[in-house]
């Protein structure tokens, strides 16, 4: 079976298909149909019980774009508002979120909706999609409307909380750092249980996770050999936390259409809703490169700061539009 891959394009008018279901569900006649295809009709408002006032205009708020109403469209805050709860707290990651039932293992939140709800509250606050990452000729990072995302939740202590999404998020530093080492230093001998490893077939120094300041003055202290040195320094700068720092943006996924069957499907509906590596399929991704090899995630959960397991947790989605430039005076 063969499927072609193309841009995504065909979600542009589903933000008009969500605004329909927001008015429907406020219990206004549809007047389009085929004795009025214009909808030129004015619709019948059936008149209020006695005693209670009609009600003329929509509430104000949030208002949900799905049954579960787990993803609203806060027009007034101009804002996606997503309910999830944490999923994973530590280990390597794929994703920031993903949908519920698919990539808990290297994601932090699970959602319970569908992708293209969510594109489509973006396509209705004016968000732009951009498009993926792009290896050849060379590399283009993935591209798109520029979002800040904040997560919010109840502490333990019942106090609410709210934070942007890549506080949770830092580069990974618990895997194997390798430097090259044609040999050990004279007078350097390491003990079988010392955490610095030496690979004497692939002639390669080897280190796990974080190397404290304690640490590195007393390896430096073993040797003045330059490659030694340069090793132990690369070690403990490599061991350092350090948090997200790119942007997000709102790449758009892509649509992928069965040649044998004409069927089109949108590929985020696997699961990459908000990535932090770099998939053809993200909705959300981080504006640089980022590897989605498994043993080489850039990046990994940040555990002390993300809540137990099963927090209730509330995303927001706020599209950046930039300022345009002041005009000077002649």
């Amino acid at each position: 079976m063969r499927t072609t891959i193309t841009t995504l394009r065909f979600l542009t008018n589903a933000a008009a298909v969500c605004a329909c279901v927001v008015v429907c569900t406020m219990g206004v006649p549809c007047t389009r149909g085929a004795d009025d295809p214009a909808g030129t009709t004015k619709p019948k408002v059936p008149a209020a019980p006695e005693g209670v006032k009609p009600r003329t205009k929509p509430a104000a708020g949030p208002v949900p774009l799905n049954e579960a109403g787990t993803v609203l469209l806060d027009r007034a805050g101009k804002k996606v508002v997503i309910k999830g709860e944490v999923v994973l707290r530590n280990g390597g990651l794929e994703m920031f979120a993903c949908r519920k039932k698919s990539k808990e293992h290297e994601s932090i939140i699970g959602i319970d909706a569908d992708a293209f709800v969510i594109h489509s509250a973006l396509l209705a606050l004016k968000a732009a999609p951009g498009g993926p990452a792009v290896y050849e000729p060379k590399f283009a990072p993935p591209h798109g409307q520029k979002l800040d995302i904040f997560v919010n939740w109840t502490d333990g202590e019942g106090k609410n909380r709210r934070e942007r999404a890549e506080s949770w998020v830092r580069e990974t530093v618990n895997r194997f750092w390798v430097k090259p080492l044609e040999k050990l230093p004279e007078g350097v001998d390491l003990p079988e249980n010392s955490p610095l490893k030496y690979d004497r077939k692939q002639h390669d120094l080897l280190w796990y996770g974080p190397m404290s300041d304690k640490q590195k003055t007393e390896y430096l202290a073993m040797s003045k050999d330059k490659a030694w040195r340069e090793a132990i320094e690369f070690f403990h700068e490599r061991g350092q936390l350090r948090g997200l720092k790119a942007n997000w943006v709102f790449v758009g996924s892509i649509l992928s259409v069965d040649e044998a069957t004409g069927e089109k499907s949108y590929a985020a509906e696997e699961g990459q809703y908000i990535c932090v590596s770099n998939f053809p399929s993200s909705m959300v991704d981080v504006a640089v490169q980022s590897s989605d090899q498994a043993d080489n995630l850039a990046y990994e959960a940040w555990t002390e700061r993300i809540p137990p397991k099963g927090t209730l947790v509330t995303l927001e989605l706020i599209p950046v539009f930039e300022m345009p430039p002041e005009k000077t005076a002649n």
